[in-house]
Formats: structure tokens, sequence, C-alpha cells
């Protein structure tokens, strides 16, 4: 059998570390104020994935998407942290350029879902 992806060797770690303090596009999966389709978390948030990207779990690398007020698609932003789950694949936290988070800020804005891991903040410098 021939390997198309070094991912698929379990080699190389997950891209996210590689995009913190990038731009990139996010396609929104779980809108602002919609409610996840097998727990009972509604998220205050934008939530999605970078498409073309791999996580540790194999599949692609989520994103938090702060300061956009209104339910979205799609969004193209800065990376400003990654948020490091101890046994679980990382979170990257995005929003638009220029603008910033503190770390208590993040982890207060993703506290819906983050409660329910043991996670550092790696902010972008």
């Amino acid at each position: 059998m021939i390997l198309s992806s070094p991912y698929s060797l379990g080699i190389l770690m997950s891209d996210s570390l590689r995009l913190l303090g990038k731009t990139v596009h996010v396609i929104v999966v779980r809108p602002l104020n919609s409610i996840h389709p097998d727990f009972n978390l509604v998220y205050p948030v934008n939530y999605g994935y970078v498409p073309n990207t791999v996580s540790d779990d194999g599949e692609e690398i989520d994103a938090y998407i702060l300061g956009v007020d209104e339910p979205i698609e799609r969004f193209t932003g800065k990376c400003i942290a990654l948020i490091q789950r101890e046994g679980d694949e990382d979170k990257l936290v995005v929003c638009r350029d220029g603008l910033s988070f503190l770390e208590d800020e993040i982890r207060d804005l993703t506290f819906f879902q983050e409660q329910y891991f043991t996670s550092s903040i790696k902010l972008s410098r």
C-alpha cells in the first residue's frame, strides 16, 4: 500500500502549532447560538475548522472565532492562540487581524466547551 500523506505515518505533529500567528480560513460548522446535535451545548461563538489541515485526531483542525457577534458561514482571520488540550486535539483561536484577546478572555469565551478538558493556552507573540 502506498501512503499518500506523511500524516498517515503518524510521524508528523498536528499542523496547529505552525498556524499560530498566521492568517487562516475557517469553515463554520457551529454558528453563533447554534446547539450541538449530540449534547445540550449552545455555542456562544462561531466554531468551525480550517480546511486542508490535519489535527492529531486525523481530522481538520477546529477553531473558535472570537469577536464576531453574528452567525457566519466562513471567516478569514489571524490565529492568535492555540488551546492545547491534554489527551485531545488542539483548538485554534481566530479573530480579525488587529484584534486581540488576553488569555483570561479566551478562557472565558471558550469555557462553554473547554470546561470539560484540561488545557493550556499558547498565545501568538
